[in-house]
């Protein structure tokens, strides 16, 4: 097999698991490089503020401002870009903005209240976040999708300010992406990328408002910087890069395979795709159509660097051995290209998203399913979940004692203080059950 290099994995050979763990362990470290950098650039724009930001823009996008104020899009310029759009390219921002929304309003968190048995209400109350900062990638690529998909979810759970930074090196800037602002609603927009925009939103500047959140994905100075400011603010995923993972039967048409592991490849060279398969002819079939297709992709420079470095196609005994590897991968996008995925879903585990039968290419879900595209992305999908509204509220407890609650759960709270050796604890219960 020639035209195309891309690891081929067989789960019998003798050295299968040494070389399954050395795939799926990549992305793991840090580079200590990046880190450093990024610290130096965060610290810059903490105690500099607007000058820092000034200052890296020109370094770092090749633009020369004379404030940050010439780096904030006004919203008339957003709605301007939206008007302007071509039908076609509105309507498609339209359609996949509406089904984001209707995806969205079934995920809000609820408000609930009850009474126990001796009269205190307990409950939960929600709040929206008051301000949040989406980060939109603008560097290899311009993404209007994820404009959409981390600010439609902030809008729908009430947040009073939605901050967009996107960088715009040489000071281009996407219609496309101004156009999915003034659609998303978003209230300021700034042309600045980076760990200096990330260190911009958590800190805040003259110019740049704090903000409570930072949502959205970037590159390996974003992701580290992210790491930096957390705790300073509250931080939806650390992103690494994008991932998919194919689990067919070999029934599914091989050209179909090989684009949805093309289509997860363009996005850069570390992104990983990965095909599991029992079928080792079929496996031969897909990388034959990925070898044929290759020359007609317009990022397929991008496309061969990353399959060599990151892809796989991996021989397994039988399909109960591709969920179990699917399991250790835990991918970001999951799709299982078999005739009944339904089988196979109660032994999944781990997936940002599933993708079920070979009709549902994971290019759907970027666009336009309605299920968010921000997902977990180097198997942390073990312990998170896709972004949605829920990441834009908090909850809150509420505790309302009465005085005959008060009086019969006073012991306990007592009992429980003084085994800590908190006595004013036990005091504060006990005062109020006593008689006055």
């Amino acid at each position: 097999m020639s035209g195309l290099d891309i690891a081929r994995l067989d789960s019998s050979a003798a050295d299968f698991e040494s070389r399954f763990t050395r795939l799926i362990g990549r992305h793991q470290a840090e580079d200590e490089a990046v880190v450093a950098r990024a610290q130096s650039i965060v610290e810059q724009v903490r105690r500099e503020g607007d000058t820092a930001l000034v200052r890296l823009t020109a370094e770092l996008d090749r633009r020369e401002v004379a404030s940050v104020a010439d780096l904030e899009v006004p919203r008339s310029q957003m709605q301007a870009a939206l008007d302007a759009l071509p039908a076609a390219a509105r309507q498609a921002l339209e359609d996949s903005a509406a089904r984001l929304r209707d995806y969205a309003e079934r995920q809000r968190l609820h408000e609930w209240r009850y009474a126990d048995e001796h009269g205190n209400e307990l409950g939960q109350v929600v709040r929206p976040l008051a301000c949040v900062g989406v980060y939109a990638p603008g560097g290899k690529a311009a993404y209007p999708s994820t404009v959409l998909m981390n600010s439609v979810p902030a809008q729908v759970a009430g947040v009073e300010q939605i901050v967009l930074v996107s960088p715009a090196p040489g000071g281009e800037l996407n219609p496309m992406v101004l156009a999915a602002a003034a659609l998303a609603g978003v209230h300021r927009m700034f042309t600045i990328g980076g760990a200096q925009a990330v260190a911009a939103l958590a800190w805040g500047t003259d110019a740049v408002p704090c903000v409570d959140k930072i949502v959205g994905p970037g590159n390996a100075y974003v992701a580290a910087a992210k790491r930096i400011v957390f705790g300073r603010v509250g931080i939806e995923s650390i992103a690494g890069p994008s991932e998919v993972l194919v689990l067919a039967d070999g029934r599914s048409d091989p050209a179909w395979a090989a684009m949805d592991l093309f289509a997860q490849a363009e996005h850069d060279e570390a992104a990983r795709a990965i095909l599991i398969s029992p079928d080792a002819g079929f496996l031969d079939r897909v990388h034959e159509a990925a070898a044929q297709a290759l020359a007609a992709q317009p990022r397929r420079q991008i496309i061969a660097a990353s399959l060599a470095a990151e892809g796989a196609l991996i021989k397994v005994r039988d399909m109960d051995e591709a969920v179990a590897l699917s399991n250790r991968i835990a991918p970001e996008h999951l799709e299982l290209a078999v005739d009944e995925p339904d089988d196979l879903l109660p032994h999944i585990q781990h997936a940002g998203a599933i993708f079920m039968g070979a009709y549902t290419p994971e290019s759907f879900g970027d666009y336009c399913a309605g299920p968010n595209h921000v997902l977990p992305t180097g198997r942390t999908a073990r312990f998170s979940s896709p972004l949605g509204v829920y990441d834009f509220q908090k909850r809150l407890s509420l505790i309302k004692a009465s005085p005959q609650g008060m009086r019969a759960l006073a012991p306990t709270v007592a009992e429980m203080a003084r085994g800590e050796g908190l006595e004013a604890h036990a005091r504060s219960a006990e005062l109020r059950s006593e008689d006055r």
